[in-house]
């Protein structure tokens, strides 16, 4: 299952930049005064995985902007213990062999490479043997279009199956590249469960139990984190999967996984009530209204036919469609969107009206009860402090029905919004003023239509687990897959039960599997661990209010596990300097750069935490719940487009591209340094001095081979290992 092709992607003009997937080395002597890189036009990688034969194909494009014809060698790194079938090069519609050369050979190239461009970005790749072949001509100002195959063997590990696609290639890109997309597509002679990308936003078609799609595309990116899918095979009803990371003699991370098969009988899913909730108050005229009406025909219309439902809306008083809710029929359907259609939009905000509406018409059944609430106000009528008019809605919810919320606009009170999820073990959506209401309610309606198992109950025998996240666990829905991260701390065999009610009925599902002593291979566990816990005591303190103790905690793990916020960096910055002022923390050991504008600029983000409604309050919300709900790497860097600053050399940087995880450590980015976060955590007794490219640092990448992940990020570089602090310098 390790098997990991590593497909570094730039073009090397001697001591050139570096783009996308294999790359070319352009030897001396060569017409062009200065270095000048190679365009990649397009990056597309399409795989199919049969059973367990994944097969992958390539196509690049890469365009010579120069008036010059140049000769170079395409190199292909393969990582070591990889095993390659059928490895084949297409250049410009023409089969060319490629040379395998053994990593000692290989390692003489790339060290050369290394010196010609005093550049150690190629280190992490050492150990790699690779494929070579010669490319001659590359025609000035023209395209040469590459397509590569190969195909693999995945190895199951406890029914696991793990498939790898190289896409780091950010820190060898000069520029964006213009397009990059992933399509797997999966089939299998068994029904597939658990299908899960912990490193990018992919979509995920199911076909059938048997087949499903995954695709990622993205346009002028850099992409800095390679493509890791995995996927297991069962024919239970739900599928069970459990991963755990644990390094040195810290408590370990897991990841449980509960996936539900994609072909259900309708025996096999759960019938709901649910009442719809709609804001039709003055504010609600125009486009806003009409949206939301179509959103609700649209929800009305995709009832299954055992569903109860009803409908309230309220303004300045509420009214209800039914007395009681109905079953969905065709009668009660027609009924409910004649009711949609006559909707108008007047009034006040009388939310307190509006949920007395909802439970006074509500009888307690067998299934469970889902609220949908649209407002885009704040109560202007009724209780409108909304610490009374939250504590009055969760007293009149006795039975525990999950409220769903719909903000839409930045006029919301999200306090009042998220304190009912929260609660209520559901979640929250927010719809800006140039977004549709239709298209986010039905997509919520489309993933909650058919739940398969409520009431769910974890217990993990004789394992201790703690701050486990979702703190509540939601119910499990068709086509959805439930992503439970959490700690441990002993170790050993054990059984674990899912157990959750359908139909009236208790339901269990079991898992044998073993929580690991040690084992370093999922390192990105404890990094989305870190942004699920940070995300949940982030909104405690901006729902309660500060708390030293949270404060603290936020601190350390946002440090310690990249968590680079506009509100955690605040918080990192204001620690720093105080400990550096107290002589607790040695100047140059920050992680990140104590420039003023910088923390003057987190700062504000920070405190306005306290906002209950406008803007901010709207994109702090979402960016909780997101941190709150990360299950890849690319949703813990919540709030990424509004961090950038001006560096020492006035050049413009956003915080975020200035940390890297590398072996599940945090590294920081500060100017020319890039320093580990364990050097905060240690007492440092022995230091080493280094000098980049010298004969020492040779021997210590020789004696020391691990290091070269951590002499790979740069000319300088201040890392902790094995007792020592080793400071790499220019």
């Amino acid at each position: 299952m390790k098997t990991k092709l590593q497909i570094l992607a730039f073009i090397l003009f001697v001591s050139t930049n570096i783009f996308a997937d294999g790359f070319i080395v352009i030897p001396r002597p060569h017409p062009l005064p200065h270095p000048f890189p190679l365009e990649v036009v397009y990056h597309n990688v399409d795989v199919k995985i049969n059973d367990q034969t994944a097969i992958t194909k390539i196509e690049q494009s890469f365009y010579n902007p120069t008036n010059y014809q140049l000769e170079g060698y395409y190199i292909f790194p393969v990582p070591k213990g990889a095993v390659i079938n059928n490895f084949t090069m297409i250049i410009n519609g023409k089969e060319i062999k490629a040379e395998l050369l053994d990593s000692e050979k290989a390692r003489k190239i790339y060290e050369d490479i290394v010196r010609q461009m005093r550049d150690p970005a190629l280190l992490e790749y050492s150990e790699q043997n690779i494929f070579k072949l010669r490319i001659f001509p590359i025609e000035p100002r023209s395209e040469k279009k590459i397509s590569i195959s190969y195909s693999q063997m995945l190895e199951s590990d406890n029914n696991l199956f793990e498939y790898i696609y190289p896409l780091n290639t950010e820190k060898f890109s000069a520029k964006p590249l213009k397009n990059v997309s992933v399509k797997v597509d999966i089939k299998s002679s068994e029904p597939l469960k658990n299908i899960y990308c912990p490193t990018h936003n992919v979509d995920i078609v199911n076909e059938r139990d048997t087949h499903s799609i995954i695709s990622f595309e993205e346009k002028n990116t850099k992409p800095d984190n390679d493509f890791k899918l995995y996927f297991s095979k069962s024919s239970s009803k739900v599928g069970l999967l459990l991963l755990t990371y644990k390094s040195g003699n810290n408590d370990g991370y897991f990841l449980f996984s509960a996936s539900p098969s994609i072909e259900i009988d309708k025996s096999n899913i759960e019938s709901k009530d649910i009442t719809f909730i709609l804001d039709v108050s003055g504010s609600m005229s125009g486009d806003k209204l009409e949206q939301a009406k179509k959103a609700l025909t649209y929800c009305v219309n995709n009832l299954n036919s055992d569903d109860h439902f009803n409908i309230i809306r309220f303004s300045t008083e509420a009214f209800s469609l039914f007395k009681n809710l109905k079953q969905a029929d065709k009668e009660s359907k027609s009924e409910a969107n004649k009711f949609i259609d006559a909707l108008k939009a007047i009034g006040g905000t009388n939310i307190e009206e509006a949920f007395a509406s909802v439970f006074n018409s509500y009888t307690e059944s067998e299934r469970p009860h889902f609220i949908v609430f649209i407002t885009d106000g704040r109560p202007t009528i009724g209780e409108m402090n909304d610490e009374k008019l939250v504590k009055k809605i969760l007293k009149l919810n006795s039975k525990q029905s999950r409220i769903f919320t719909f903000g839409v606009g930045d006029d919301v009170n999200t306090h009042i919004l998220d304190k009912l999820t929260e609660a209520t073990k559901a979640w929250r959506t927010y719809v800006n003023d140039d977004e549709d209401i239709e298209i986010k309610v039905s997509n919520f309606y489309d993933k909650i239509q058919s739940p398969v198992l409520s009431n769910l109950k974890l217990d993990f025998g004789n394992i201790e687990v703690y701050h486990t996240y979702p703190k509540d666990l939601p119910d499990l829905f068709k086509g959805s897959n439930l992503l439970v991260f959490g700690r441990y701390k002993n170790n050993g065999k054990t059984k674990i039960t899912l157990s959750g009610k359908l139909q009236g009925k208790q339901k269990q599902f079991i898992l044998t599997d073993e929580f690991t002593k040690s084992n370093e291979d999922y390192s990105f566990i404890s990094t989305l661990w870190a942004s699920r816990r940070i995300g949940y005591l982030l909104d405690l303190i901006r729902l309660n209010g500060n708390d030293k103790e949270l404060i603290e905690e936020i601190t350390t793990l946002a440090r310690e596990h990249g968590i680079i916020t506009p509100y955690t960096s605040y918080l990192i910055m204001e620690d720093e300097e105080v400990r550096v002022r107290n002589g607790r923390l040695t100047d140059g050991l920050q992680t990140l750069p104590p420039r003023p504008e910088l923390k003057k600029s987190a700062q504000e983000y920070y405190f306005k935490m306290n906002e209950t409604t406008g803007r901010s309050s709207v994109e702090i919300s979402k960016d909780f719940q997101g941190l709150n709900t990360a299950a890849n790497y690319s949703q813990t860097q919540q709030g990424n487009e509004r961090f950038f600053y001006t560096d020492s050399k006035g050049q413009k940087q956003n915080l975020n591209q200035q940390v890297k995880i590398v072996s599940g450590r945090a590294f920081y980015q500060q100017d020319k340094y890039w320093i580990d976060s364990e050097l905060q955590k240690q007492e440092i007794k022995n230091v080493k001095r280094i000098q980049f490219d010298s004969d020492d640092y040779y021997k210590l990448l020789k004696k020391q081979p691990q290091v070269s992940q951590f002499l790979a990020l740069g000319k300088n570089v201040k890392f902790y290992y094995r007792n020592v602090l080793y400071e790499v310098y220019e």
